[in-house]
């Protein structure tokens, strides 16, 4: 995993605040169930220095996803909460 120095103020996704973002040349897994610390992960695509293909993935916690700056406990089934994993 890579952590990118070019990292927009806003996630070029969704538009919204995010506490972290990593960039992927290779393969990794997303599981979106549970995490206590995040809640979306966003992919954008990109670019190594190579030339290589990538994707960043700007990590969303729980607050910036809901947009109203509340930590959230939302365990229903039918709302999965998507977390990082490199």
């Amino acid at each position: 995993m890579y952590v990118p120095d070019d990292r927009p103020e806003t996630c070029p996704a969704c538009g919204d605040p995010y506490e972290s973002a990593s960039r992927h040349a290779g393969g990794f897994a997303v599981n979106l169930r549970d995490n206590e610390r995040y809640r979306r992960v966003c992919f954008h695509p990109t670019t190594t220095a190579e030339g290589e293909p990538a994707l960043d993935c700007f990590h969303h916690t729980h607050a910036q996803a809901t947009g109203d700056g509340v930590e959230s406990s939302d365990d229903a089934p039918d709302s999965p909460v998507p977390a990082e994993r490199s």
